[in-house]
């Protein structure tokens, strides 16, 4: 019989009491050990590690609940596992279970019991046994890659070869643009661009998010400004550059920039210089630019919206991140790993992930990406009142995000009808928020995606995934028209 790598220990002073239990378990290929008596165990336990173990209450000398306490207090003092208990007890003793359960124990079974219930017990027990060794291995991996690629986790294909670009520019003052939809991690590329620069780790890294900026603020907020150069400047600044100088300057949003500002940048770049804002001053800058944007910025010159010539200077390397939903294989490492911060934030247990969980977190398309994903694990692990984040706990996050967009959208027609199948709800859903939008946005693909934070090819796709093809066009764009 093939072995699952898993070892037993049944404790029981009755050997034909032992001897049943080892013949109904044994088609579960596990190592199984036998004792009777909590010593006999607890030498056993000293030789080697035990991963379940069948505990008796009422055995000789000391009793199984003390035994489980002992078990309990030791594991606590050594920072280690402790085998999972399922206690077994007299009929009648129902009480001492649910003590035992209080206690620590995984589970219980009653003499005289069933034997095809003491299987599922024991195959629960190995299932939550398995899942720990997963969650204990994907730990494990986030330390080697965290250690060795700060915060960038993940194996997909996608993401190794962001980490691979990284590697080859982060030591040349080289200009980079990352792309990628919001959400994705675009400033956690730039901080790691900084961080593996062997000239300008030491220096400073400021980051400045030009759409959060009124058109008429983000030069000053860049340049700096001299005292009186406008209503308000009461003294001198120093803008972002200065700051920066000797580090990188990280410029989020940088599709949202003004032509004006457009212009200033350009030649800041060129000349490594710049003049603040009411002044003659030419101040020289040594500042690394790493810009980031979801639009399609060849789509934004087509339109006149962005500069050429700013935008070949700014992506002299490129880096694309993929959304989360193209490399759904980085997604149970990324959870784990926010699980965990979340336990270490919030002075939380470190909750662990049900399967069910992990099912519906990879069939879920994740519109925020990253972002999403960790503000869902992050309140799964404050409302979970058990040491596992389960269907239900991720399900109460995604149930009441779906509401507060439902109770948004009343007067939009995005209602969808309860069919009690998340992925039916939800294809729905999108499917009648995409189109609201292309309606709105007087079927323009370009404009729609804007609106909706994705690139334009990623919103054709969904276009024809929800069966709306071409029922869209655009009115102002070739490409669209092609659709």
């Amino acid at each position: 019989m093939e072995k699952n790598g898993l070892r037993l220990l049944i404790v029981d002073d009755e050997e034909a009491a032992r001897y049943g239990i080892r013949r109904a378990l044994e088609t579960f290929g596990c190592e199984i050990a036998e004792a009777d008596s909590a010593e006999a165990a607890r030498a056993l336990i000293n030789e080697k590690t035990f991963d379940l173990l069948l505990l008796d209450v009422n055995l000789p000398g000391i009793s199984g609940l003390e035994f489980l306490k002992e078990l309990q207090t030791e594991s606590e003092s050594n920072k280690t596992e402790a085998p999972l208990v399922i206690i077994i007890t007299a009929h009648g003793s129902e009480r001492l279970a649910v003590q035992a359960v209080k206690g620590g124990a995984y589970d219980y079974v009653s003499k005289p019991f069933e034997l095809d219930d003491l299987r599922l017990v024991v195959k629960n027990a190995f299932e939550t046994i398995k899942l720990r060794r997963e969650n204990r291995s994907l730990r494990r991996r986030i330390e080697i890659e965290t250690s060795q690629r700060g915060a960038l986790l993940g194996n997909s294909k996608a993401m190794q070869q962001v980490r691979a670009t990284i590697e080859k520019v982060a030591d040349t003052d080289a200009t980079v643009l990352v792309r990628g939809e919001s959400g994705t991690g675009k400033e956690l590329v730039a901080r790691e661009l900084h961080d593996r620069s062997t000239t300008r780790s030491s220096g400073a890294f400021i980051a400045v998010n030009c759409a959060a900026l009124p058109s008429e603020l983000i030069e000053s907020e860049l340049f700096g400004h001299e005292k009186g150069a406008f209503t308000g400047a009461a003294a001198r600044r120093k803008g972002k550059f200065e700051q920066a100088n000797g580090g990188t300057l990280f410029l989020d949003e940088i599709g949202d920039m003004s032509a004006n500002v457009q212009a200033k940048l350009l030649r800041a770049l060129e000349e490594r210089r710049i003049e603040r804002l009411g002044g003659d001053e030419s101040i020289p800058v040594d500042v690394r630019i790493v810009s980031a944007t979801h639009r399609a910025l060849e789509e934004e010159i087509d339109n006149g919206n962005f500069r050429a010539d700013l935008f070949y200077r700014l992506r002299v390397v490129t880096v694309d991140i993929a959304p989360l939903r193209e490399r759904r294989e980085d997604i149970p490492l990324l959870a784990v790993a926010f699980a965990r911060q979340a336990a270490e934030r919030h002075s939380l247990p470190e909750r662990t992930l049900g399967r069910e969980a992990l099912r519906q977190l990879m069939e879920y398309d994740w519109p925020g990406n990253v972002r999403e994903l960790k503000n869902v694990i992050e309140r799964g692990a404050i409302m979970s009142e058990g040491d596992e984040l389960d269907a239900i706990d991720l399900g109460k996050q995604q149930s009441s995000k779906a509401s507060v967009a439902t109770e948004s959208s009343l007067n939009g027609n995005l209602l969808v009808p309860y069919t009690n199948d998340f992925r039916d709800d939800r294809r729905e859903f999108e499917r009648r928020y995409i189109a609201r939008c292309l309606e709105e946005a007087n079927g323009n693909v370009t404009r729609a995606a804007s609106v909706l934070g994705m690139h334009r090819q990623s919103l054709q796709h969904k276009l024809r995934e929800l069966g709306l093809g071409r029922r869209y066009v655009s009115v102002d764009a070739d490409k669209d028209r092609q659709e």
